[in-house]
């Protein structure tokens, strides 16, 4: 490989306030509940936030180039999203993972450029996701080319 790799796995559960019509964000939260405005939120009650992931998946997330790919797993429904990391990316919010369409980055943004914001995702997924027994596994892959 030339580069490095990291890897982060994320646990969480559907709510049925889950809409996912946001069209620049997607956002996974530690909250466990949600309001029918959290339009962005896709998961909740997760296991990790920003600021529980590794040094070393912060590191590389935080190089140059870096990119970051996204695996929300339902239910034998799987979903995608790319995006990518930033030296300007803080990392440190305690509740949620923010991915954004845009370049923002403040202390809840997971990544940025996504080629996938809450609304693009699948309507499968989604429908999935209304179910508040449903665990979410979600996989965080960070490349960042030497």
């Amino acid at each position: 490989m030339c580069g490095s790799e990291e890897r982060e796995v994320i646990t969480c559960y559907g709510h049925q306030n889950i809409h996912a019509t946001h069209k620049t964000t997607l956002e996974f939260t530690r909250d466990k509940h949600l309001t029918k405005r959290g339009d962005c939120i896709v998961a909740v009650a997760a296991d990790k936030a920003l600021a529980d992931l590794g040094s070393g998946f912060k590191e590389t997330l935080r190089r140059p180039n870096a990119k970051l790919t996204i695996l929300i797993e339902v239910d034998g429904v799987t979903e995608q999203v790319t995006a990518s990391g930033s030296p300007r990316l803080i990392l440190t919010h305690a509740s949620d993972m923010v991915v954004r369409k845009s370049d923002f980055v403040c202390s809840r943004t997971l990544a940025v450029q996504a080629d996938k914001a809450a609304c693009d995702l699948s309507r499968a997924l989604i429908e999935k996701l209304k179910n508040p027994q449903q665990k979410v596994h979600i996989t965080l892959i960070a490349y960042a080319p030497k």
